[in-house]
């Protein structure tokens, strides 16, 4: 596919969110950034790699927390002692998208990249969910959890998620509206779901075309 690509993915715990990233990157000969995000986030900012993995995609806490937090942190990045360090992480994996987005064209799996990268003219913010016994069935297979423990994890983990995300962002996690693009897995498949990622931005593409030659 000719042009710039790049592509934000929200997804809800057990939907398969990242398998989908991976498989629609490798379909459209790009790099998928999820978890791999935090290598780049940590080498620009400074911040070491587990402490960008404990805090990633989490809302800020208490204050009494972040100085604690920002006590502790002080040895990586000491110049920000004053902001909570779970808006460090933000804004060190923030900083991340938007230099990646500026190189070249990517996937971007969650951590509110939609909203990094809101005024970029190519963006494709997508968002995917799947009926709750797929869910179930996807955590427990991925994380060799039980079916109750299983339940317990999509819980949390959309509570996280959540939570992060309108704390951040002017829009809603999960809401239609907040996205291009709202896609259900369990009615197409992981290929089903990536195919149809890719004929909407090449119906967009040819779109953009139109009213640019217009």
């Amino acid at each position: 596919m000719d042009g710039r690509i790049i592509v934000t993915i929200g997804r809800q715990s057990g939907s398969g969110g990242r398998r989908i990233g991976m498989k629609l990157a490798e379909v459209l000969g790009v790099q998928c950034y999820d978890k791999e995000l935090i290598s780049v986030a940590a080498k620009q900012s400074g911040l070491c790699e587990e402490i960008l993995e404990t805090h990633d995609e989490r809302p800020t806490k208490s204050f009494l927390y972040s100085l604690v937090m920002d006590t502790y942190s002080m040895g990586y990045h000491a110049g920000h002692i004053d902001m909570p360090m779970e808006q460090k992480v933000f804004l060190a994996q923030y900083n991340a998208i938007k230099e990646i987005a500026s190189r070249e064209s990517a996937v971007f799996v969650g951590r509110c990249a939609d909203y990094a990268l809101e005024d970029d003219p190519d963006v494709v913010t997508v968002y995917i969910t799947a009926d709750e016994e797929d869910k179930i069935e996807h955590v427990m297979e991925t994380y060799e959890l039980n079916r109750d423990k299983a339940k317990d994890y999509i819980v949390k983990a959309d509570k996280r998620r959540s939570n992060f995300y309108n704390y951040y962002n002017n829009k809603k996690w999960g809401e239609a509206g907040s996205y291009d693009l709202c896609l259900n897995r369990s009615k197409l498949g992981f290929d089903g779901t990536v195919e149809a990622i890719v004929d909407f931005i090449k119906l967009r593409k040819r779109m953009q075309k139109t009213q640019a030659d217009n």
